[in-house]
Formats: structure tokens, sequence, C-alpha cells
């Protein structure tokens, strides 16, 4: 689709105003009073590295500085002289953000929040903890598993994102399927708004219903609404060691087939989890060892998993097992032993990395009803032999969430132009089986295009409504999720 080609390769968003050389001095001389001398950065060479995330295609641009805040004051002192001088703010976590969301604007300043690092607070007793943007996530969850207590968001890159990317792109994981998305575990925030207020919204407590929900309406909304410096975020107990179960198929519909009727037996696994074949191959070649032992290469795998406790834990998976056998499955096998289990899950983690070793890998996040998941898988496959390019599917088959992942040359613009086609089709492809264009990774830069066919004239309109409202300068992040 020439569209797609062009709407991932043009910077879609209005340009920032022009600072002059002095307003620019200006600007550089409040940043350092406002966090210090040794965090803020100018230098060419270092801004560079903070000028996009993990999406190859999404335009980004040259930030005028780069700047590390240490707390909530900090923050605020940023956001005024940024709103004084006229000059946008991109916010940005660890980078692994996979549409552009965080990637930098020309002459913007790029807030990395990844110094405001610290657990403020753990109330066992409560069952929540208040944390800075920057802990990364699985420091995080090893923290509070340390205390009997458990943090259920894990998105595939849990070992370095943080948590304030996690809210900016309402991040979900492997175990959405029974524990939801980020926003599904968070009490409250504390924001700093374009006027350099401070916005606390939400509560402590269980249940809380007074007002509007500021704090959905922040999560996900990619720092184009203000910055979030604190969240408030809800615990469960530690979960029992898992049984997992692995399956695999000679044919994708076989394995849809599966988890359909997973869901119709009223199974809720704590993970459910597809690979396809080209996934599959990947992940063994760059290991060297099979997954599931010798044989040839199936169609596709799924790993479940379930966490309900001894006992009910193994009758879940000799459910999912019982429903996988009676949907054609050629390979069973359950087990309660943590090794194995860890060693399957490791295979699905490794899936990007595998192909990374194949070319440059460009990740799509498409979700789907359920029953409609190898009918995607086979519109990938399609799409693949039209571009002529490896497009390797995998996903979080129990909520229908896919991850068509499209290898290339990113030194070949031919294939580059590919890429970015066979990306818009795989998402129209999602939209036309009654899915949605994301469901974990945000809009960012590059999909602005497919948000506005999805939601409508209207629900645009609504979003820029609250867009003017809360940042009527436009200084937070524009031109992510749509142009003002």
């Amino acid at each position: 689709m020439d569209a797609t080609a062009t709407s991932a390769a043009t910077v879609p968003t209005d340009a920032p105003t022009a600072v002059s050389p002095n307003g620019a001095s200006t600007l550089i001389d409040a940043l350092r009073a406002a966090v210090g001398p040794d965090q803020l950065q100018t230098d060419p060479d270092i801004t560079a590295a903070y000028s996009r995330d993990m999406m190859p295609l999404a335009p980004s641009g040259i930030p005028l500085a780069v700047v590390f805040p240490t707390d909530t004051a900090q923050v605020a002192a940023v956001v005024k002289a940024c709103a004084a001088a006229g000059v946008p703010i991109v916010p940005r976590g660890a980078g692994s953000g996979l549409t552009g969301a965080a990637n930098a604007v020309d002459g913007a300043v790029t807030v990395v929040m990844t110094r405001m690092n610290r657990i403020l607070e753990i109330d066992e007793g409560n069952r929540l903890a208040v944390v800075q943007p920057g802990v990364v996530n699985l420091d995080f969850r090893t923290e509070v598993e340390s205390r009997g207590l458990f943090y259920a968001p894990d998105p595939s890159s849990y070992d370095w994102c943080t948590i304030g990317g996690n809210l900016n792109t309402n991040a979900g994981g492997l175990c959405c399927v029974k524990y939801g998305v980020t926003t599904d575990a968070v009490l409250g925030l504390e924001v700093v708004l374009a006027s350099g207020e401070v916005l606390r919204t939400g509560r402590r407590t269980v249940k809380g219903v007074a007002g509007y929900d500021l704090t959905k309406l922040i999560i996900g909304s990619e720092g184009t609404l203000g910055i979030i410096t604190e969240a408030t975020l809800a615990l469960r107990p530690k979960p029992a060691a898992p049984c997992t179960m692995v399956a695999a198929f000679a044919d994708t519909e076989s394995a849809g087939a599966a988890v359909s009727a997973a869901i119709r037996a009223g199974l809720v696994p704590s993970l459910l989890e597809i690979m396809d074949a080209t996934c599959i191959s990947s992940v063994e070649a760059y290991t060297g060892s099979s997954i599931l032992g010798d044989g040839d290469t199936p169609a596709a795998i799924l790993i479940g998993q379930s966490d309900a406790g001894p006992g009910v834990a193994r009758r879940e998976m000799d459910e999912l097992e019982r429903v996988c056998a009676e949907a054609g499955s050629t390979f069973l096998y359950v087990t309660d032993d943590l090794a194995e289990g860890r060693l399957l899950l490791q295979a699905r983690r490794l899936v990007l990395t595998s192909l990374e070793v194949l070319g440059t890998w460009l990740t799509d996040d498409v979700s789907v009803p359920r029953t409609e998941m190898a009918k995607l898988i086979h519109a990938c496959s399609e799409i693949a032999n039209d571009v002529d390019l490896t497009i390797g599917v995998v996903g979080h088959a129990g909520d229908g969430n896919m991850h068509p992942t499209i290898v290339y040359d990113a030194a070949d613009p031919d294939q580059v132009r590919r890429a970015a086609d066979a990306f818009g089709r795989i998402l129209d492809a999602g939209r036309a089986l009654g899915g949605t264009v994301t469901g974990e990774h945000g809009i960012g830069r590059i999909k602005q295009d497919f948000l506005a066919r999805e939601a409508g004239p209207v629900a645009m309109d609504v979003h820029r409504a609250i867009k003017r409202a809360l940042d009527p300068q436009d200084l937070f992040n524009p031109g992510s999720m749509f142009a003002r």
C-alpha cells in the first residue's frame, strides 16, 4: 500500500516553533538551573542516542537538549522553562517502545525519566506500591516477589523496559489473558501538566469512582498530555509455581480451534502463547536446540501456563491438553517442572532476538477476536509471499493480540518499502477481521493514519479537544498518536 509506505517514511507532525540562537541559549541555561549541569546533555553525539526507540521505520528528529531529572520538582521546572520558550518536550523511558512514541522532534527537549528510578513505598497490608517512572519492570517484580507479592504486567522487554514507558503505552505482556494490561494494575498517578502544575489522580483504596477517571486517561496517552512522575500500583499475592503445557499443530487452523475451545471451556490460563513455524525455526537455529525434540517443525505451537496453585494448576493444564488433543494436536506435553517451563517460555521470549539474526525486524501489533486468530496468521503468510519477505507470527493467543514480525534488509530501499507495505497490510487485515491496530504497543509516529481510520472523525475530534484542554501549546510530544 503506497499510503502505508508514505506514512512510515514521512514526519506527520507539526513542526515545532523555531527558537533563535539567543532563545536556545537562554533555555539551556534555564534547563541547567532546573536539573544541574550533570543532568543536561547537548552534545550531538549523546543526544542522537536518545532520538528514537526500537521502531526502525518511525520518523525521528534531533533534540536541542536531553535532560535527566531526578524528582518531580525538576520535571516541573523543565516543563515551565520549555513552555516559556515555546519548545516542545518529548518524555522518554528506556527506549524499548515499538511505535516511535518516544522519538525526538527537531529542536525539542527530550526528558529521559530513567534516573527517577526509586521504589518509594511497598505497602504490604494494602497490597500496593508507589514507584517512580524509571523503575525497571523486572527489578520491581523481583522486589515485590521477595515480599510474597506480585506485579502482573510483564512486557516481553520486562528485563529493561521501565514502568513509566509501560504506563505511557499501556503495555501488555504474556500474562494479559488473566491479569490484563498495565492500566488494570494502576490505582493512581502523579503527573506534571503543561502548566508545570502537579496533578494527582486516582486513589490508594481498592474502590474509588469519584469524578472522571483521569488515571486511565493519562495511561496510554504516550506522553501527549503530561509527564508521569509517580505511580501507585496495585499488587497481588504472589502466584503459585506454574504448571506448563506445550502443544504442536500441523496447521494454524487447528491451533486457533484449540484456543477457541479453551475459551469456550471456561479456561483462564495465566498465559497462552502461540509461535508459528517461522518463529519456531528461528529460535531453534539461534539456540542450536529443538524446542520439542526431534521431528519436523510444526506449523504452530501453543504454550500455556496456569498459576492457580497445587492441584488446580495441573487440572487446568490437563484440561487444556484435552482441548488441544480434540483440536488435532500432533504433540502434547504437560509438566510441573519449573526448569522445563522456564525453557519453553524462554523460547517464546527469544523470538525477536532470533529473527534479528536474519535481518532488521519490524514488529507489528494487531489484536483480533480469538476466533479469527488463525485467519490473521494465514493472511500474514499471504502478505509475506506477496512482498517476498520473511514474516514470523508470535503472540498472545489467549487474548488474540498477535505480533507479526517482518524481517528485511534495512540497507535495501526496495525491501524497506516492501516492509512498510507489509506492516500496513497486516493492520488492515486485522481490522478486516474485526480487530484493532494495537493491543499494547500504542500508536506513536507509525500508526496515526490507522488510528484515524479505526476511531473515526468524531473520536479524533474528541482526542484533539482533550489535547487542547490539557496542553494548549502542544508542548508534549507533538505529532505522536495524531497530528494536531
